[in-house]
């Protein structure tokens, strides 16, 4: 790929669209149809955009193959990830794009099942985790994310204002650097994804082994917010959330009052945090530079 590449835009013609959480996709599903794109969608979201008014073409009559076993097995398809993979100035690939009768697919919309917020559903069945553990998203987005050069993947709500607003200002094309940043965040998804999803086999196999610590801790963790300042004014620090962990953790916690916390403010709440964990009355506990200067426990 020429270093010219990184100028190019992508004209979106064809998108494909399968989504567990569907916020906001209405609103970016009628901006593509009002730019003309094509729209292939899956399973329940298909129906929500037709009920919505927004022409789909299954991805059964995509495919040629029919959606099946209770809906496992839809996107897995050569049609779909040889419209994601093909190089389009390939003469090799194109010959073979049109051989087979594939066509190109230049954006993928899509976010996965929800595993995450499953396996923390009080009283859950191992049934409905397991099926909770997607398979053809990520190898989807895999797909996408890796023909960057070629193709839109677009994983989370929090995106689809400033794809619509780029596609609103250049006539339906997304940016190179547009294209490159959301495969970032796409490959970022997908490891914080599967590393949930070992996560909880590690925990499962370490209960059942009745050991107190796994032997294997699997870390990948979003950024929650800037903080005041690092350990010293001079010094930048950010707060860090693991989205699987069930425990109880500041990153859940409501600010009440006062300036934004630094990082020694949370290095103190976390000494707090951990004292009171360790109790189960009430308890109360004054901390200044992580050590306890006062506590009282109570009924």
């Amino acid at each position: 790929m020429s270093d010219g590449s990184k100028d190019k835009w992508i004209k979106i013609k064809r998108a494909l669209i399968s989504v567990s959480d569907k916020t906001g996709i209405i609103e970016l599903a009628t901006k593509l149809q009002d730019l003309g794109v094509e729209i292939i969608s899956t399973g329940g979201t298909k129906k929500v955009l037709k009920e919505n008014d927004i022409h789909v073409i299954p991805i059964s009559s995509f495919t040629g193959a029919p959606e099946i076993l209770s809906g496992r097995v839809k996107t897995l398809h050569p049609a779909v990830h040889a419209g994601l993979l093909h190089k389009r100035e390939d003469e090799d690939h194109l010959k073979e794009m049109k051989e087979q009768n594939y066509k190109g697919i230049d954006m993928v919309i899509l976010n996965l099942y929800p595993f995450e917020q499953t396996v923390q559903k009080e009283g859950v069945s191992e049934e409905e985790i397991i099926e909770n553990i997607d398979i053809g998203g990520p190898t989807m987005l895999r797909s996408a994310a890796k023909a960057y050069h070629y193709a839109t993947i677009v994983t989370d709500p929090s995106q689809y204002d400033r794809v619509i607003a780029e596609l609103e200002e250049n006539t339906g094309s997304i940016s190179y650097r547009t294209r490159q940043n959301l495969a970032r965040e796409a490959f970022c998804r997908v490891a914080q994804y599967d590393n949930a999803i070992s996560d909880y086999f590690n925990c499962k196999a370490e209960a059942e082994a009745k050991e107190d610590f796994p032997t294997a801790i699997n870390i990948n963790v979003t950024k929650v917010t800037d903080l005041r300042y690092g350990e010293n004014p001079h010094q930048k620090a950010a707060l860090y959330k693991d989205s699987s962990s069930a425990l109880p953790s500041l990153t859940k916690a409501q600010v009440l009052s006062g300036k934004a916390l630094s990082y020694n403010n949370y290095t103190d709440l976390e000494a707090v945090l951990s004292m009171i964990m360790d109790f189960k009355n009430p308890f109360a506990v004054v901390v200044k530079h992580q050590n306890p200067c006062g506590a009282a426990e109570a009924d």
